[in-house]
């Protein structure tokens, strides 16, 4: 194992921390063990991505400033041995530009120094590394792009075209969630929703909409049911990952979802 290597079997997410401040990294790690997590720590891209090549990963932290191969390098690296574990990059400067890149290619969240305890606890207590999501919208290219951004965060996807699709898809697999496109070619998106809510109050929905003015008063009506969210195209990959894990997390957990 490489040097810095700290590890404390529990059980819990595996987290990887990487930041070339030990101090800052023992810290992060002191908070994360203290909820029964693996924490391994690693002072550059080059140790961390020794570390992915030993053990597979649920989370990490990922200063963009390293020595060496910088943060974002490494985590596009990471990405190649690790595709569905989620990575949370750490900067105390401004660098949008690498920030963005990372974010584009499936960052999970962007995390400002100096971190807030709170917040990191909020957010891994949210992964969950798992589930299934059925896309539903005639647009093929949408269909793929979104298709990309959700297996990069470690879910697997099923898509549908049509409403007829999705609702043999909805009554044949396991579906943690649906996305479902408000405008189909067949049946409108509002009676499918309404379809699945007679079935399932439990089961997350996201309607998605290109046209929010116009369909305003839909949006509105959706939106006001629990375990629901709304997202307007197009669709911003971050805001996409954090919105579904947010509502399957709290559907696991049997909360309701608050927009």
């Amino acid at each position: 194992l490489p040097s810095t290597a700290r590890l404390v079997f529990m059980n819990g997410l595996r987290i990887l921390v990487v930041d070339d401040d030990r101090d800052f990294a023992e810290t992060i790690a002191d908070v994360l063990e203290s909820r029964a997590h693996t924490v391994d720590i690693a002072g550059s891209g080059e140790e961390a991505l020794q570390f992915a090549s030993l053990h597979p990963f649920d989370l990490a932290f990922m200063d963009v400033r390293l020595p060496g191969m910088d943060g974002v390098a490494s985590f596009l690296e990471l990405r190649k041995k690790n595709p569905h574990a989620k990575v949370i990059m750490m900067t105390g400067f401004s660098m949008e530009q690498l920030l963005d890149e990372a974010l584009k290619n499936g960052a999970w969240a962007v995390l400002k120094k100096p971190l807030d305890i709170p917040e990191i606890l909020s957010m891994v207590d949210r992964i969950r590394p798992d589930g299934t999501v059925l896309i539903v919208d005639d647009d093929p290219d949408f269909l793929r792009s979104v298709s990309e951004i959700l297996e990069l965060s470690g879910y697997s996807v099923v898509t549908a075209s049509n409403g007829r699709e999705a609702i043999e898809r909805v009554g044949g697999d396991r579906i943690d969630l649906i996305l479902l496109d408000i405008r189909l070619p067949d049946i409108d998106g509002l009676e499918i929703f309404s379809r699945v809510r007679s079935q399932s109050s439990n089961l997350p929905v996201i309607i998605v909409t290109g046209y929010p003015e116009d369909e305003a008063g839909k949006v509105s009506a959706i939106n006001s049911s629990k375990n629901t969210g709304v997202m307007v195209k197009p669709i911003d990959p971050t805001i996409l990952r954090r919105t579904v894990d947010e509502l399957i997390s709290r559907t696991d957990l049997g909360e309701p979802y608050l927009d």
